[in-house]
């Protein structure tokens, strides 16, 4: 026997689902390329702004070049679009968040909506500390060990594969205050449990610091530390997040 065909207000159910997805995801495309047109004609401006830590390190005189032909123009533009997202994120995000509150219960909202908007929040601080503090100790230690007769001139494509790079790093590194609250509020890990591994994260932190930034010291130790503060922060908001499990007796009393 074949399968029954589904029922037409599922399909009907469903075909509403798409559409509506396509909307979201229309205005929140519309959205950033609105920020991008209107932060295109600022482009060379915006991607000196992101090169300004690389620029202070290198010595009188020295500069970015451009080995690509059309490196000059592709890479502001990048820039540019990666900033309009960024503006727009907000809005993009309250699209997301439109489509899928429907389908959450009301205990799930209370929890989502927090989570997105501090995720969106650590992030953009991890961002803007690598930006401000990371980036200028760690290329001024770079310009400082350039070696006698050598001119340090960093390609811009190469920069900005390098800037991005350490941007996810440190953005995804400050979420982990964000991670170690949803998974004490959602009973995945115990917050005793998290406590008595504390060693092994920071043996771990020290490992990702090596992985993900330069082969110095200085760098290394500039994501490590605050990946292992930002646990103990987590540690300290998960406690004010601590579902209590119920005892012995309580459990008993249900199953009866």
């Amino acid at each position: 026997m074949s399968d029954p065909a589904p029922e037409p207000a599922a399909q009907d159910t469903f075909l509403s689902h798409l559409v509506e997805l396509r909307t979201r995801l229309m205005h929140a495309i519309i959205a950033v390329l609105v920020a991008f047109a209107v932060m295109f004609p600022w482009a060379k401006e915006i991607y000196a702004l992101l090169a300004q830590p690389m620029l202070r390190a290198l010595p009188t005189g020295a500069q970015m070049i451009a080995t690509d032909v059309t490196g000059t123009f592709l890479v502001p533009l990048k820039v540019t679009l990666m900033a309009a997202f960024l503006i727009a994120l907000p809005y993009v995000l309250w699209q997301a968040w439109a489509f899928v509150a429907p389908g959450l219960y009301h205990n799930e909202k209370r929890l989502a909506l927090p989570v997105i908007a501090s995720s969106v929040v650590f992030f953009i601080i991890g961002m803007a500390f690598a930006y401000f503090f990371v980036f200028p100790v760690m290329f001024s230690f770079f310009a400082g060990y350039t070696p006698a007769g050598v001119t340090m001139m960093t390609d811009i494509e190469k920069y900005l594969s390098f800037v991005l790079t350490m941007f996810v790093a440190f953005g995804i590194t400050f979420e982990v205050p964000v991670i170690v609250v949803v998974l004490v509020r959602m009973r995945v890990v115990g917050l005793d449990k998290l406590r008595a591994i504390r060693s092994y994260v920071i043996v771990g932190a020290f490992v990702v610091g090596a992985i993900f930034t330069p082969p110095d010291v200085i760098s290394q130790l500039m994501l490590a530390v605050p990946l292992w503060l930002l646990y103990e922060l987590g540690l300290v908001f998960a406690r004010f997040v601590t579902v209590p499990q119920p005892d012995g007796d309580d459990e008993e009393a249900v199953a009866n």
